[in-house]
């Protein structure tokens, strides 16, 4: 085997590494932060944790990928009713619109391709 060469590793800690506040077009999405694990992919694809404070509501947008995610921690209540628990798996297929929002927020890992937008 050979040793792993510079860059081939990342290893990101969800309790020591600081989160970011989530933006969309520039403007600061109240309540969201994240960590994204590959920071040399485009902000916003990739394998991420998201964490919404509780009483914090999604905007309505567009996945233009799947959208894949895991509930660490808390519920997420979509906007149809359907609550996500902790240990739920979700996935949302490309073109699905929705928004959604955490009564006593929630701890999400979450990968997509692409970027999302917001819906029309």
């Amino acid at each position: 085997m050979k040793h792993y060469q510079a860059g081939q590793r990342i290893v990101r800690n969800l309790n020591t590494e600081p989160f970011k506040p989530l933006q969309v077009d520039g403007l600061a999405y109240e309540g969201l932060s994240y960590l994204q694990l590959d920071h040399k992919r485009q902000e916003g694809t990739g394998l991420h944790v998201l964490k919404m404070a509780p009483g914090t509501t999604s905007l309505p947008h567009e996945h233009t990928s799947d959208e894949i995610f895991y509930v660490l921690e808390g519920e997420l209540i979509d906007f149809d009713g359907t609550i996500y628990k902790a240990g739920d798996m979700v996935l949302l297929r490309a073109g699905t619109i929705h928004k959604s929002h955490t009564p006593s927020g929630c701890i999400l890992i979450f990968y997509m391709d692409t970027l999302e937008k917001p819906a029309a």
